[in-house]
């Protein structure tokens, strides 16, 4: 079962970084948005979409927004092009994980200077 919702997940993750890059034409989003990863839950009924977005604060808030009124649109495809018994709905999370990597390479990078 649980490889089941991991295949689930992935297919949704390729899905939603389509359709951001490729059909949604929101002026919020900025040019770099990426899926970072989708946890689906056991029932199918929600899918927690972490995203990524570079730019500063401002960008960020207005991905997010564009993001959650266009999660509609963005479910009626995947309800289209990937052929469940539920469509999960779609819960955008913002994922600071990149930046913080490469805060703590910079970080690492000018005490090796010191040294």
């Amino acid at each position: 079962m649980k490889q089941r919702i991991n295949r689930i997940s992935e297919e949704i993750k390729r899905e939603v970084s389509n359709i951001i890059q490729s059909e949604l034409k929101d002026p919020r989003l900025p040019g770099f948005v990426s899926v970072l990863s989708v946890n689906t839950t056991r029932d199918l009924r929600y899918a927690k979409v972490y995203i990524s977005v570079l730019g500063n604060e401002e960008d960020k808030k207005n991905a997010m927004e564009g993001l959650r009124n266009a999660s509609g649109f963005i479910r009626r495809e995947i309800g289209q092009r990937i052929k469940l018994r539920y469509t999960p709905e779609l819960v955008f999370e913002l994922d600071n994980s990149i930046e913080q990597g490469i805060y703590i390479n910079k970080l690492i990078n000018s005490i090796r200077k010191e040294d």
